[in-house]
């Protein structure tokens, strides 16, 4: 069972449909654009958190469950969303896969 009080960890989920080279280096830009748009936020570099997923589908289920997230949308791919920024406890992701070169 989980504490209340655990500390949140920063979660980046993946276009799963990027090479995990390349979708790594989209989920660094997502990290990026989350500290810029949460300028008071409380993460302080401990947990972070790489998932494969379905973005599109992901964005609404986070807008449908009001969490608050920030979109990477890659300029050199028509400014397809390619990663999503969020500080959460992760129990909505038990499901998704670290990225990974496998």
């Amino acid at each position: 069972m989980r504490q209340k009080n655990q500390q949140k960890r920063l979660y980046v989920l993946i276009d799963e449909t990027l090479e995990p080279v390349y979708g790594c280096v989209q989920g660094g830009h997502a990290v990026a654009q989350w500290l810029l748009e949460h300028k008071r936020q409380t993460w302080n570099n401990s947990y972070l958190i790489y998932l494969k997923a379905d973005v599109k589908l992901w964005r609404e289920r986070l807008n449908l469950l009001q969490k608050d997230y920030t979109v990477f949308r890659e300029p050199d791919l028509g400014n397809k969303v390619t990663a999503l920024a969020l500080l959460d406890d992760g129990l909505l992701f038990k499901k998704l896969k670290l990225i990974s070169s496998n």
